[in-house]
């Protein structure tokens, strides 16, 4: 699969990308990467950055990050808030984008450890930041999944299926 990624996985927080993306590039044979992932090894932990330096620093990383990434064969998982930059929302058009969605009551268990810095007030925090991507993730996406009740694993088949379908 040459000219890009064959998937480019969006979402909110706590749906499941990551685990996702790493099922899928198994399923292809191919390597996997996470914008996140790539922040973390070249800056160290996500909450740090936003303590030291705030979000639009933050988000100067990430616009970065998810460009190598996007520029590589893997499948490719993005941060909740990467799809906000209107750089990354361009080049996406171009791209196989699966939006991956999870419902509230689903996804609260996954954001209680407190790690994720935008969502320190819990489900409220999660519940308004994701009314407010989401047009942003529906405009951008050919394909959209439930990670509410699925197994992670059929999720990933259906999401891979689809890439080779489409490639």
């Amino acid at each position: 699969m040459s000219g890009g990624p064959p998937v480019v996985l969006i979402g909110p927080m706590g749906a499941g990308k990551t685990r996702i993306g790493k099922r899928v590039a198994r399923i292809l044979g191919i390597g996997f990467q996470d914008s996140d992932k790539i922040i973390v090894a070249e800056n160290g932990p996500i909450p740090a950055i936003f303590d030291a330096n705030g979000e639009a620093y933050f988000r100067e990383l990430e616009r970065d990050a998810v460009l190598r990434a996007l520029n590589t064969d893997d499948v490719v998982a993005l941060g909740g808030g990467a799809i906000l930059a209107p750089e990354t929302q361009d080049v996406l058009e171009g791209h196989r984008v699966v939006f991956v969605t999870v419902s509230a009551d689903a996804v609260e268990p996954r954001i209680a450890d407190g790690r994720r810095p935008l969502v320190r007030g819990g489900l409220a925090d999660w519940e308004r930041i994701y009314a407010e991507r989401l047009p942003i993730y529906q405009r951008l996406a050919r394909l959209t999944v439930d990670t509410s009740n699925r197994p992670i694993d059929a999720v990933a088949q259906e999401v891979a299926a689809w890439a080779t379908q489409m490639a």
